[in-house]
């Protein structure tokens, strides 16, 4: 069975709705991948995840090789038996945790020096490492290493990590055409480029031009406007070769998941849902509530009245600002247990409109209901 297949592309958008088929089990697209960073999603069980129609998630490369050590996880038998995640799993290169050190970092053409965030030693990452790792994990899907830079770097900065992004790319594919031992295991190419259209498409139609199974869309939502984040994926968009999955990385809120699925993307993940939610605010129909607001302290209604998640169903706003208040650890299980049912709602009812040549309506729809911070 092919990898990806599109079962039906919007009529008056380039949004489309498919299946990946991983050697784990099939995956409904578009689809949003929670992040299990460190082999768990945090504030929520792998049951909770299940229940919830969860069919993928998203591990780091980078913090699993910190802790607990790729061998620790090699000898459980593999990332999926070590976390007991029945499903799919793609894990990032950790190009981006790497981009986010900073200043205890160093890129080379060979790869990228760092030290641990744990304990300050010093590492060494280079293209071979990060497939070869990966596939110890078992991972079904692994990304490439690439280089993830600061927004708004000049061309001649953003021309080499461009180049650099192209070069580990053609090594990472050499790598996984040498080691070979599972073919079933999936590779993802990533498109950097910055925000200069000209190496966007540079990079976008080199990455397409290779024999990836999919491609990302890096360098996005790294603290740009919401504007020039869209305009600089339909441009993208143009350049890559969509006959495969195409996987917007970092992308978690609402609005921009629904404008990234009508510019024709299948995949994204992001720890906004859960992240804000240990944080005390919460996503509804309406727009996002900050559950710490003094107003909800005698509010008991639930979050989202449109909402049938297991929060929304036992608990109100001023149960939820109380825990929130008082540092209980379940004011973030149940904050993201309603944050990750609604990114996947939205999802689903946006596969759902595509199915059914109505996604342009969808998307109206929940844009005038959705507005930020209540």
């Amino acid at each position: 069975m092919a990898f990806f297949q599109v079962l039906n592309k919007d009529k008056n958008s380039s949004a489309r709705a498919g299946v990946l088929t991983t050697k784990t089990g099939q995956v409904k697209t578009p689809v949003f991948m929670p992040v299990g960073t460190k082999a768990t999603v945090k504030a929520i069980t792998n049951e909770q995840l299940y229940e919830e129609g969860c069919e993928i998630i998203l591990a780091n490369l980078y913090h699993l090789y910190l802790q607990p050590g790729i061998d620790v996880i090699e000898k459980a038998g593999g990332l999926h038996k070590f976390m007991n995640w029945k499903r799919s799993i793609l894990t990032d290169s950790g190009g981006f945790q790497v981009f986010s050190l900073g200043k205890i970092r160093k890129v080379t053409d060979s790869g990228v020096e760092f030290k641990s965030i744990i304990d300050g030693s010093n590492h060494f990452f280079t293209p071979e490492d990060v497939v070869k790792m990966q596939y110890r994990l078992g991972s079904d899907i692994i990304m490439v290493l690439d280089e993830c830079i600061p927004f708004n770097k000049d061309y001649d900065y953003t021309l080499d990590a461009a180049k650099r992004t192209i070069e580990w790319a053609e090594i990472s594919l050499k790598t996984k055409k040498e080691i070979n031992y599972n073919s079933e295991t999936k590779m993802f190419g990533i498109v950097q480029g910055g925000f200069i259209k000209s190496l966007r498409k540079f990079c976008a139609q080199s990455i397409s031009n290779m024999a990836f199974d999919g491609i990302a869309i890096g360098g996005l939502s790294v603290g740009e406007e919401k504007e020039q984040t869209i305009d600089i994926l339909n441009y993208t968009m143009r350049f890559l070769d969509n006959s495969r999955p195409v996987y917007f990385m970092g992308l978690g809120d609402p609005e921009g998941i629904i404008e990234a699925i009508d510019s024709g993307v299948d995949m994204f993940d992001c720890v906004m849902p859960t992240r804000i939610a240990r944080n005390g605010s919460a996503f509804t129909a309406e727009g996002k509530v900050n559950i710490k607001n003094k107003k909800y302290t005698f509010d008991y209604t639930p979050l989202d009245k449109t909402c049938d998640c297991y929060t929304c169903k036992n608990y109100t706003r001023s149960y939820l600002r109380h825990l929130f208040r008082s540092n209980e650890i379940l004011s973030s299980i149940l904050l993201t247990i309603h944050n990750l049912h609604f990114i996947f709602s939205i999802v689903t009812g946006a596969r759902e409109a595509i199915l059914s040549d109505n996604f342009t309506n969808y998307k109206k729809n929940f844009l005038n209901n959705y507005n930020n911070d209540k």
